[in-house]
């Protein structure tokens, strides 16, 4: 941990309860949390100086994050309330210190839980428009389906090549997330354990194999590999 600035002894000191937080995170100083946090230092400065209640929510959302603790436990750890040094006696008609700190608290409480409400309804409406762009993509398979659906069980004899017109939008929205498929069904090709499962027997990657069932992957990331069957005695080796 590096060299902290001086804190003026006055008031409260929450220099310890900090870099015990951060030494759960594997943040070695006050420099590094403001680069990882986006939290300047001299806000941490007023973090540690028990001044949390004059902190902004969006801050105190960020430090929370990065500290793996809630924004209520930092409410809770840096509260200038538990400390309570002996003062002269005030004008009881005007508010404490203490007092005063505490209504900041609630502000500061009430102000997070109306932004974690305005969140929670910001991904609902996101979640939303998502469900519908995808409904609007899916509009043709959605509306005839069912009727092709009836129409086979109604006559055994129709061609199932007439259906394969109705997965296109299946595979129009696949394309539009970016998911494609791992190869195709009845492919032969080289046996590789990252992007193939196989079924049955032993192969060894580079070994020829039969495409059996499509896996897909979006981008760089597998969601399922292919399944596939060898080839005796046939390799690309």
């Amino acid at each position: 941990m590096s060299a902290s600035s001086p804190i003026n002894q006055s008031v409260p000191n929450y220099t310890q309860q900090l870099q015990y937080l951060m030494e759960q995170v594997d943040v070695s100083s006050f420099r590094q949390l403001s680069r990882v946090s986006g939290v300047s230092e001299r806000q941490l400065k007023r973090l540690r100086q028990g001044q949390v209640s004059q902190m902004r929510v969006e801050t105190l959302l960020k430090l929370s994050d990065i500290l793996g603790i809630s924004v209520d436990q930092l409410l809770t750890l840096f509260s200038a309330e538990s400390i309570s040094p002996i003062t002269p006696p005030r004008d009881r008609t005007s508010p404490t210190p203490d007092l005063r700190a505490s209504e900041s608290l609630d502000n500061l409480q009430q102000e997070y839980q109306r932004l974690q409400q305005q969140l929670a309804e910001q991904r609902q409406t996101l979640l939303q428009e998502f469900q519908q762009s995808s409904v609007q993509v899916l509009e043709s398979w959605l509306l005839q389906w069912p009727t092709a659906a009836y129409a086979i069980t109604q006559n055994d004899q129709l061609p199932a090549i007439r259906l394969l017109p109705l997965i296109k939008p299946v595979e129009q929205l696949l394309q539009q997330w970016g998911i494609e498929a791992i190869a195709s069904v009845g492919d032969e090709l080289a046996y590789d354990p990252q992007w193939h499962q196989l079924m049955s027997g032993t192969v060894q990657p580079g070994d020829l194999v039969r495409v059996r069932y499509v896996g897909y992957r979006q981008g760089d990331k597998l969601l399922y590999r292919a399944k596939v069957s060898p080839l005796p005695n046939r390799s690309y080796r």
